[in-house]
């Protein structure tokens, strides 16, 4: 992996530490043990220090490293107002990478919605989630925490003889409370990710 991510991802982490150990347990939040943070991120334990950042006992070195980092540097005290639920491209700077948030983070799960649904309740058990009891009109729906204060609100569209499936993910209202639109467009592509590497994972026994 380039030392040029690495090095970005150290960069965060030292700006993180100029907040109080007080004031990260609670902004992330997480558990304090000495001088480490623990958390879920992407489905994973997550182990943030001072100078790594270990999910599932192994260090990070690329994108998914800096993305927490950065998330860990601009998480905000509040909680996640998740309704009323907002679209990529409400957020300021979303409108002008809208297609590709869509892209990376929606239709890259298309092919796999009928897999998605037999496995939701999994999926939002291990994404620290939940099934929605209640969404809008949709075939199926879920709640996931990839950060534990970002969650991604995800309806999903099962194909039939005149439409294929499609999928929609949504944000909670103060989402930029907690990541810059950036970082929200790369938490949703990188959940994608992982949804489609358990499922196939899953698929495959």
């Amino acid at each position: 992996m380039s030392q040029n991510l690495l090095q970005i991802q150290k960069e965060y982490l030292q700006k993180v530490w100029l907040r109080s150990p007080e004031e990260l347990k609670v902004c992330l939040p997480a558990r304090r043990e000495g001088d480490c943070f623990h958390f879920q991120a992407f489905g994973e334990p997550c182990e943030l220090s001072s100078q790594e950042i270990l999910l599932s006992g192994s260090p990070l070195t690329g994108p998914e490293g800096i993305l927490i980092a950065l998330y860990a540097f601009h998480a905000q005290r509040e909680n996640p107002q998740l309704f009323p639920l907002k679209s990529f491209k409400q957020f300021p700077g979303g409108m002008a990478f809208s297609g590709a948030f869509s892209g990376h983070a929606e239709r890259s799960l298309c092919h796999y919605v009928p897999v998605i649904q037999q496995r939701r309740e999994e999926i939002a058990t291990r994404f620290s989630g939940l099934v929605n009891s209640d969404p809008p009109r949709c075939d199926f729906s879920f709640t996931l925490y990839p950060l534990p204060k970002v969650p991604l609100y995800y309806l999903f569209y099962l194909p039939d003889d005149e439409f294929p499936a499609s999928v929609t993910c949504l944000f909670a209202s103060n989402a930029m409370s907690f990541l810059p639109v950036d970082g929200l467009a790369d938490t949703a592509e990188y959940t994608a990710q992982k949804i489609i590497r358990w499922v196939t994972e899953v698929e495959k026994g």
